[in-house]
């Protein structure tokens, strides 16, 4: 089994597809075909989705039953100890950093250091 996700690519590549694949929803193509022609298939989205992204997830014999690979996307796959995770950015990375430093790091102990160090606990 074979699904493959578009999102803001081509009409022309949504045409392509619906030779090979069934599309049950706008963007959502389904079927099994080979896996010659699953890559096949594949070469051509990534190479014609200009600024969309793309999904292909499909069956395998592994731990998980299935492996998938993105197109565009900001979640990137990571294999994690032999399963295949998706990795989200951090929003604070994403953004400026800059924007995230302008206030200065606090100076001194604070509150909870201080009772823990002169016995300032509440009873």
């Amino acid at each position: 089994m074979t699904v493959i996700v578009l999102a803001n690519c081509p009409a022309g590549l949504r045409g392509f597809l619906t030779r090979w694949l069934l599309e049950i929803s706008p963007g959502i193509f389904l079927g099994a075909p080979t896996a010659r022609i699953r890559q096949q298939l594949w070469n051509e989205v990534r190479q014609y989705a200009n600024r969309g992204r793309a999904l292909l997830a499909y069956q395998t014999d592994n731990e998980q039953g299935f492996a998938f690979e993105t197109h565009g996307h900001a979640w990137k796959p990571t294999d994690h100890e032999g399963l295949t995770l998706l990795r989200r950015p951090n929003p604070a990375t994403a953004t400026n950093v800059s924007a995230l430093t302008t206030r200065p790091p606090s100076q001194g102990w604070s509150k909870a250091a201080k009772r823990r160090r002169f016995g300032g606990g509440r009873s």
